[in-house]
């Protein structure tokens, strides 16, 4: 039966995602088609397995990713905090009168069950919002680091929750834990040695599964919780980003098994059916709560309205608390598959919020703009660019490069952009002229003040996607002076030239030429060398 249970996983897949919703759509109606061919849990013993590796997995990718510091933004921690606790007191009361009417399915739970619902509720999906992200090319925009800092204290509250429901106390030897942070220079001599390729998705798995979730199982620990930590003892490794990438088709396909077991509990009945419909209703309630508190913490309209709509959803993490509160008896199983079709129902809601998350804002920008509250957010005002001659997108090396040659070859304002903050810093202390923006934020662009006197803008961001998308954001911003580009492929400078850049720079082309002229120098340098030392000699032997 097993190569069935691939094929109907692959097929409901690819149908969903064809449509344009996540695939995890797909393998939750894949686990309910099982199901009706007499297929559970209790068959396969080995997905169960699979699905906690998955959960283990997802963890310590979080952990790798996680920038302690984004979290202690008051956006971030007070904003995420708020919305769970304003979340649960609101959608207690609505369950339970939703129990008055009459719903089956709410009648008997008492208030600390209501709680947990109301819980798993309100936690917003990681998978569909780093989706939505990576596919708009948003990871790096204010509202994408704010959705995703947002995420991850929501993650974390959820691996306190699974923590806590061990119920067990843990060993007297957990005591020592805390000296983990004490072996963290070894974990990353350790990585820079173990290298690439097979040896570093072996490394990550023995950390994850082993240092992390072995180790504070034996203490008496929660396992996920010691993936997370090993995680962020190893983020600010320069070969975590790398580390992450090599797990993450590991962790999507172990995801897999999660959200099948997920469906092989059972059916939803028609009546299930009708509540998780009810509790879709209830996300424009996330999203106006969320628009609420962001703006409250001076973040512009337009930024809180895109980070909302983004974490306007259900989560795969509400799946998790409400299958290990199932298995601990605390709520009745079939909750199980009722969130499960909340969370399917809440993505076909949010596609589309999101695709049309722009429109929706130009139609209610009179209203929302009124939700603001001044001064702004410091990384959400205005950008103030004085009036240069020059401006530099991406202050990498290759913008640095460019930056300081103007400036060595032209006495005119010069201006670069960089949306890494630490890169700013480090310029300003440099001398140069930068400030801190993303190009590939529309609200960059929005909040771009303009500048009479720029004669050429140089575009030195490292993707082809980046410079395409300012080249088409200056045209919207009718600009009539010079754009340059660099590029890595002959195709991507074609595509440039055809959308209106007047220069491009082919960066491997280029690599090239410079070889062979620093090689040829060096030879002429050599030879002219030789030559000098013979003449020498001959007058020396003279």
């Amino acid at each position: 039966m097993e190569p069935a249970i691939l094929v109907i996983t692959l097929v409901c897949g690819m149908l969903v995602n064809r449509i344009g919703l996540p695939p995890l759509i797909g393998y939750l109606a894949a686990g309910f088609a099982l199901y009706l061919f007499g297929i559970n849990e209790q068959s396969l013993p080995l997905l169960e397995s699979l699905a906690n590796l998955g959960v283990t997995l997802l963890l310590f990718v979080i952990g790798l990713k996680l920038d302690l510091k984004s979290l202690l933004k008051a956006e971030v921690w007070a904003g995420s905090s708020l919305h769970l606790m304003i979340s649960m007191l609101l959608f207690v009361p609505l369950l339970k009168l939703l129990a008055f009417i009459g719903l089956d399915q709410l009648t008997d739970l008492d208030f600390n069950q209501l709680c947990l619902i109301g819980f798993a509720l309100s936690f917003s999906s990681t998978i569909f919002a780093v989706k939505v992200l990576e596919d708009k090319g948003d990871m790096q925009t204010l509202y994408g680091r704010v959705s995703i800092g947002i995420l991850i204290m929501q993650d974390i509250f959820a691996v306190a929750f699974l923590t806590i429901s061990k119920g067990d106390f843990p060993s007297i030897w957990a005591l020592g834990l805390v000296l983990l942070p004490l072996a963290r220079p070894l974990l990353f001599r350790a990585l820079d040695k173990v290298g690439h390729g097979e040896l570093l998705v072996l490394f990550g798995l023995v950390m994850a599964l082993v240092l992390g979730a072995w180790l504070f199982e034996i203490v008496g620990l929660k396992p996920d919780l010691g993936a997370l930590i090993i995680g962020v003892l190893m983020a600010g490794h320069p070969k975590s980003s790398e580390l992450a990438k090599s797990l993450f088709y590991f962790k999507e396909l172990f995801l897999v098994a999660f959200f099948l077991t997920v469906g092989l509990n059972g059916l939803p009945s028609v009546d299930d059916m009708m509540l998780a419909l009810i509790l879709v209703a209830l996300v424009p309630l996330k999203i106006a709560l969320f628009i609420g508190l962001l703006t409250r913490f001076k973040l512009r309209s337009r930024t809180s309205l895109m980070a909302s709509f983004n974490l306007g959803n259900y989560s795969e993490f509400g799946l998790i608390v409400a299958a290990v509160a199932t298995q601990k008896g605390w709520l009745p199983e079939q909750w199980l598959i009722i969130l499960a079709v909340a969370l399917s129902f809440s993505f076909v809601l949010a596609a589309p919020l999101n695709m049309f998350v722009s429109q929706i804002y130009q139609r209610f920008q009179p209203k929302l703009k009124q939700l603001e509250r001044f001064p702004l957010h410091p990384e959400d005002r205005p950008i103030q660019v004085g009036n240069p001659r020059f401006l530099v997108l991406g202050m990498g090396r290759i913008g640095c490069g460019a930056y300081d040659e103007l400036r060595q070859q032209f006495n005119a304002e010069i201006l670069g952009i960089e949306h890494k903050q630490e890169l700013v810093d480090f310029h300003r202390q440099q001398g140069r002229n930068v400030v801190q923006g993303d190009a590939l934020d529309t609200d960059f662009w929005e909040k771009l003040e303009r500048a009479p006197s720029l004669e050429i803008v140089m575009l030195a961001m490292p993707n082809h996607a980046g410079n395409a998308f300012a080249v088409e954001q200056l045209k919207k911003l009718e600009y009539q002076g010079k754009i340059c580009a660099i590029v890595q492929y002959a195709e991507d400078g074609d595509a440039l030239k055809e959308a209106g850049v007047h220069t491009v720079f082919n960066l491997y082309e280029a690599a090239g030429t410079g070889f062979v002229d620093h090689v040829v120098s060096e030879m002429c340098e050599q030879t002219n060398s030789s030559l000098q030392n013979d003449k020498n000699e001959v007058k020396h032997a003279i």
